[in-house]
This record gives structure tokens, C-alpha cells and sequence, in this order.
């Protein structure tokens, strides 16, 4: 067993990881504690993401099933092996620094949250992504009765044991909030810590999500949660 496993879904993110994998390695050093790094990379590799890894001691693995990024999810849930479990994006969107703050934070709570909803958070992203983003959070919030603002951002430090406990479905992006669905569904008491945070652009290349299917998973995922158990 770990204390701290980092979790990073990647899709031809070499160039990004090549920034943020040394940042996260210094910062887990800094904490002190054994610690891993996952990096779930494509099923069959499309850059060189895997040499990269090797280069830097950096735990590579692919993704099993599919290609979608809820495949990444359930592949790094799988096998990581930390007490706590922190997954983040490989587009530069999370901060590696910020990782400590999440650790730090973690006594006496079932999950920390880097929260762009609360006083002192935010997002660079466009107007309208923030309002998608907004109303997407207040819905699921609302109708769930998640204790918490920020439901969508990945960026989050959760129980080892609980995490590895629930099934998960969803393909997209919206798994993120089928975690926590489940983990409430489980522990009814779920404390939940919400750390201000400064959401921010991707640093290169193109994002994965594609707004259509974007929109349409959220809404079905939200109808299956809520109505179909």
C-alpha cells in the first residue's frame, strides 16, 4: 500500500506531462510520504507517453476495456493501491502544487475538492463553459443533494477504500459525478472539504470532450442516477 496515489487519465498528452509529471513528482516529495503515479494512457499507445514514464519512474499503464475516458477512470481505480487517491487532468488544468493542499486538508474529511465555486476559486475558461459548467454543478448538487459546489472538477482527493468499493458506469466525462453519487449513496454521512481553486486553460494541444456528446451523456447519466438505480 501507498498513502498517495495519483491518478492521470491521459490521451496524447505528452507534451503536457512532460511539464506536469517532474512538478507532481517534486510536489509528492515534498509531502513526504510513499507515494505512486499512474498515468492510464490509450489502449494502444499513440505517442510517446510510455518512454516518458520510464524515463521519469513514473508507473505507465494503458487503459483496459475501451478508449473512453471513463474506461481511464475505472483502469486507475483498479490499480492504484494508495490510502488516498487523487486524480487530476494531464492537460495543465491542475496544478501539481495543489496536490499538497488536498493532503493536507484530508483529516476528518471523506473527500477534498479543489473547488472552483467556492469564495476564492475560478475557472479561465470562456463565459459560456463556465455557465455550462455552473448550471451542471447547481443541477446535480440540487437534485443529488451533494453537499458541495463543485461537482464536476476532477480534480479531488478521495478515500482509497471507498473509492474501490463502488461499480461505475459511465463512459464520458460525467463518471466524475457518478463517484460521487455512489460514495454518498454508500456513506450517507460523506464529509466533504471544498479548497478554493483556480481552474486553467489547457497548456497544449486539442481537448478531448466534444459538447455535443458532452451535453447529451449528462443529461442521460443524470436521468439513469437519479430515477433507474
Amino acid at each position: 500500500m501507498k498513502e498517495i496515489s495519483v491518478v492521470i487519465p491521459a490521451y496524447l498528452e505528452e507534451e503536457n506531462l512532460r511539464v506536469l509529471l517532474p512538478r507532481i513528482i517534486k510536489s509528492l516529495q515534498e509531502i513526504g510520504e510513499p507515494f505512486e503515479i499512474l498515468v492510464i494512457d490509450t489502449m494502444t499507445p499513440m505517442d510517446q507517453t510510455g518512454l516518458l514514464c520510464a524515463e521519469l519512474g513514473v508507473t505507465y499503464i494503458n487503459r483496459e476495456i475501451g478508449n473512453k475516458y471513463g474506461d481511464a477512470i475505472r483502469t486507475g481505480i483498479q490499480k492504484a493501491k494508495g490510502k488516498h487517491v487523487v486524480f487530476m487532468d494531464a492537460d495543465g488544468s491542475h496544478s501539481p502544487e495543489f496536490i499538497k493542499n488536498l493532503y493536507d486538508n484530508k483529516n476528518g474529511y471523506d473527500l477534498v475538492i479543489a473547488s472552483r465555486y467556492v469564495d476564492g476559486g475560478g475557472s479561465d475558461n470562456t463565459q459560456t463553459l463556465i455557465f455550462m459548467s455552473w448550471m451542471v454543478n447547481f443541477i446535480y448538487s440540487f437534485l443529488f443533494q451533494l453537499k458541495c459546489k463543485d461537482v464536476s472538477n476532477s480534480f479531488k482527493l478521495y478515500d482509497g477504500d471507498q473509492l474501490r468499493k463502488i461499480n461505475l458506469r459511465c463512459d464520458n466525462f460525467d463518471i466524475v459525478e457518478e463517484i460521487l453519487i455512489k460514495l454518498k449513496r454508500n456513506k450517507k454521512e460523506m464529509k466533504i472539504l471544498e479548497l478554493p481553486y483556480m481552474f486553467k486553460e489547457r497548456m497544449f494541444g486539442r481537448t478531448k470532450r466534444n459538447l455535443f456528446s458532452f451535453v447529451f451523456s449528462y443529461i442521460f447519466t443524470l436521468i439513469r442516477l437519479k430515477f433507474i438505480r
